[in-house]
């Protein structure tokens, strides 16, 4: 039976597109098909369906998710009734009920919708459509009795109409009662009760947004540029002296176009990141002459400048009534509205109140990406990121820290990272040098390895560990200075519990001081990786398919038994395929014959583990091709790990299945070291990135739990120095 969630709420202002994408998130956790009924809607775009939509790769058509227009559905109440307008959309939700699990329902948004009696409207269509309901207050600008009133007024109002409340979310509350709300009110409703504060990057409209709501011609700027919060505004009319003092972090200075001198004082003074600003907005229709705009532009490279036709005055007008939100526009946006809502709701205490439980065996890509970080976030880790100037990896890392996902360490100059983030418009709340973690959250902090206490202590032991290639302590102190270096080092070391590198650095600046510094562990005959392959409607393990060129039968054993422990450690079943272009014994020849070696030699290493080989991909996965060349296998047909028989053929493959089948591919994931490291691909986007570290925290976890080995293998690593994904 389709379990429905309806989240509505009793008046304007309350911010429901946080909690709205909050239990999106919590039902694609737990059930692979989720559809989006929007019972009533304005015209033009809806911009918390499109993220929905682009977020979870909907694919439930557009014209199932909108009941009436808000125009239609007022003449139809006042011709027919509520009865015959309840009737009309019960119908139109039961189309989308039928062919989902579960349905997320956006309910009326009180704004200029012509309804009378909206929130009993609301509580009739829950009612009728079956769904729990989880009511959204506003707490803006309300103390704390009048909010614990709003909250319990508000329960009353939905419970005492029928409605099967799950819960209570009091959103945008006042800083430092959301706390303080939650604890009152705990024990006096019969449901959990749960404060999400204020958030001011939510709140915060971007440049583009203001941009486009002011019809701003763009004078300057990039995409990151105009993606900045804007969390204040400066209006520049004193002497550059008087006018430079205002400034505040994240403000937008708005001046009239003549005032050239503010227009370059504000961009140097970003430049200098004292403060850094969103922007600058020239007003009067004046602009500055060419020099002084090709200055701007070499002063700060991506700052937006805008320029409007009206006054500072009329434009300030326009200003103050706009906020942020969240949109497709600006993924970071949902990434801080996820990370405040599992910050302070109780998502499987919530999961389990609306009955919705996971479904089996059946793993879809989004299940297997937030089983990834619910796991990381259940035992934090500490990771350490060698490019901590790059901007998708400090992308990722606020993401990361958003959603508790792990500590970081950013490797890099702290000025130029602090410099970096503010012209991305990045929140990392960086820790100082002797600043210490308070413990309530995820934290970051930045490291220069040319400047580091750490740099000598490292220097010692990178020579010790490569005497024997006549490395001197001279060229230890220079080799260590290297970010990848010394990360690795910060591994083997225990200051990190694993590494992330490669989106700016070759696959071989990654791996090989992995090789030299943290070895192979002792049961590993060599570093091998896996993809993790995430189809339609499973999630299949390839290995290898980046590092080991052409590994003979016993390598190749290796790799099969570590792929195979690596699904299980990751919830998927091994049940391993030795892939060649023969099944069983229609075929002979060396290649074969290296698989063959291989299969027997895992049969005898690991005799439970289900294994297959010489098999042909088809035969390995699909059942009635199975059922032909390979009648009574236990793993033909229903393999879950596909061993390709060298990275010609594994490299290939992945990448044919990623961009042909549509398949979201994880990975690599490196296997065989004795402490995690894994390597990004150059094209790596923000969300690989995250996966990735996600990941290695989770390694890191099962690693911890293990410890307690012996140095691992020196022998064996050198030539896999040449590893050559990219």
């Amino acid at each position: 039976m389709t379990r429905s969630v309806y989240v509505t709420g009793i008046g304007r202002g309350d911010g429901r597109q946080v909690v709205e994408l909050g239990v999106m998130e919590l039902l694609s956790r737990r059930t692979g098909r989720v559809g989006v009924f929007r019972p009533l809607a304005h015209d033009g775009p809806d911009p918390i369906y499109d993220l929905l939509r682009s977020r979870y790769r909907l694919s439930q058509p557009t014209g199932t998710v909108f009941g009436l227009g808000y125009d239609e559905a007022a003449a139809h109440l006042a011709e027919k009734g509520t009865d015959a307008l309840v009737s009309r959309l019960l119908e139109r939700f039961r189309t989308v009920a039928r062919d989902y699990e579960a349905v997320l329902v956006l309910g009326t948004d009180f704004a200029d919708t012509g309804l009378p009696a909206e929130l009993a409207l609301n509580a009739r269509l829950a009612n009728e459509f079956g769904a729990a309901v989880l009511p959204v207050v506003a707490g803006s600008g309300r103390d704390l009795d009048s909010l614990t009133a709003e909250v319990r007024n508000g329960h009353h109002a939905y419970a005492s109409l029928g409605c099967d409340v799950v819960a209570m979310i009091a959103n945008r509350v006042s800083d430092g009662l959301a706390g303080a709300a939650a604890g009152a009110l705990r024990g006096q409703l019969p449901v959990p009760v749960y404060a999400l504060p204020e958030e001011p990057a939510l709140s915060a409209p971007t440049v583009a947004q203001i941009a486009a709501a002011l019809d701003a011609k763009v004078l300057l700027g990039d995409p990151a540029g105009l993606s900045r919060d804007v969390r204040g505004f400066v209006f520049g009319g004193a002497t550059l002296p008087t006018f430079l003092p205002a400034l505040t972090e994240g403000c937008l200075v708005i001046t009239p176009g003549d005032r050239a001198d503010l227009v370059v004082g504000a961009l140097a003074a970003h430049s200098a990141g004292s403060p850094p600003i969103a922007g600058v907005l020239l007003t009067v229709d004046r602009v500055p002459g060419e020099e002084t705009m090709a200055l701007a532009a070499r002063l700060s490279p991506g700052t937006p400048v805008l320029a409007v036709p009206g006054d500072s005055f009329a434009t300030a007008g326009r200003l103050m009534s706009l906020e942020g939100r969240v949109t497709t526009a600006n993924p970071r946006k949902a990434e801080i509205a996820l990370g405040l809502f599992e910050e302070h709701v109780d998502t499987a205490l919530l999961a389990d109140r609306l009955s919705v439980s996971r479904r089996g065996d059946r793993v879809t890509p989004m299940m297997f990406e937030h089983q990834l970080i619910e796991r990381s976030r259940a035992d934090r880790r500490h990771i350490v990121l060698p490019e901590g100037t790059e901007e998708r990896v400090l992308r990722a890392a606020e993401v990361l820290l958003r959603r508790g996902v792990c500590d970081l360490t950013l490797l890099g100059e702290e000025a130029a990272i602090r410099r970096r983030t503010a012209e991305l418009g990045i929140d990392l709340g960086l820790l100082g040098p002797e600043e210490v973690p308070d413990g309530t959250g995820a934290w970051a902090r930045a490291v220069d390895p040319y400047d580091s206490p750490l740099r000598e202590r490292f220097a010692e032991l990178y020579a010790g560990l490569r005497a024997h290639k006549g490395v001197t302590h001279e060229l230890a102190y220079d080799q260590v200075a290297d970010v990848s270096y010394f990360g690795t080092l910060m591994v083997r070391e225990g200051l990190a519990d694993g590494m992330v590198s490669g989106a700016a650095h070759s696959t071989a600046a990654t791996l090989r001081p992995a090789f030299e510094i943290i070895r192979t562990r002792p049961d590993a005959e060599i570093v091998s990786s896996v993809f993790f392959m995430c189809l339609a409607e499973r999630v299949l393990v390839y290995g290898d398919c980046a590092v080991n060129p052409d590994p003979d039968a016993e390598q190749l054993a290796d790799i099969a038994v570590q792929s195979a422990a690596t699904a299980a450690r990751f919830g998927v079943e091994p049940r391993v395929a030795m892939l060649s272009y023969s099944t069983g014994t229609s075929g002979s020849g060396a290649d074969v014959d290296k698989v063959r070696r291989a299969t027997e030699l895992v049969r005898e290493r690991r005799p439970e583990l289900p294994v297959e080989g010489p098999i042909q991909y088809d035969a390995a996965v699909e059942p009635t091709v199975a059922a032909t060349k390979l009648p009574g296998s236990d793993v033909a047909g229903r393999a879950t790990v596909l061993v390709f028989p060298d990275l010609n053929t594994g490299n290939n493959t992945y990448k044919a299945v990623q961009r042909s089948a549509g398949a979201v591919a994880v990975g690599p994931v490196l296997q065989g070291l004795r402490k995690p490291v894994n390597d990004l691909s150059r094209g790596a986007l923000v969300p690989d990135i995250v996966t990735t570290v996600a990941i290695t925290a989770i390694q890191a976890q099962q690693g911890r739990r293990t410890a307690g080995g012996g140095p691992g293998r020196t022998e064996g690593t050198e030539e896999s120095d040449e590893a050559v994904e990219e």
